[in-house]
Parts: structure tokens; sequence; C-alpha cells
């Protein structure tokens, strides 16, 4: 499903995100069940994703080396 949603990102940039993910998959499932949260409570996906992101920056930013 992300891999469908990503089609017009390019392919390495996908590579680098799966690669989070497959290293650090407990840290992204916490992100898509908050973000899930948020959107049954009546929250627009992107703006759900994008309280989720906020919340967590400095935890992404050490998942992307940054």
């Amino acid at each position: 499903m992300l891999k469908k949603q990503m089609k017009n990102v390019p392919q390495e940039q996908q590579d680098q995100i799966f690669a989070m993910i497959e290293k650090n998959p407990d840290f992204f499932m916490k992100i898509a069940e908050e973000a899930q949260e948020k959107i049954k409570g009546g929250m627009a996906q992107q703006d759900a994703m994008n309280a989720v992101m906020l919340k967590h920056q400095d935890e992404l930013k050490k998942v992307m080396g940054k």
C-alpha cells in the first residue's frame, strides 16, 4: 500500500524510507497507530500525519540520522 502511495517518489528515496521502516518497525507502527486515532477522531489524514510527525520529530531525526 505504501509503495502505491509513493509512486511519484524517486526510487532512491523510496529505498531509504523502506530501509528506515524495516530497521524501526515498532516506531513506525506507533506513528501509524497514533495517526489513525487522530483520523478516527475527525482529523484530516494530512493534518493527523503532520501532528504525529511533529510530536515525534526528535525521534524521527535520530532514525533518519540527522
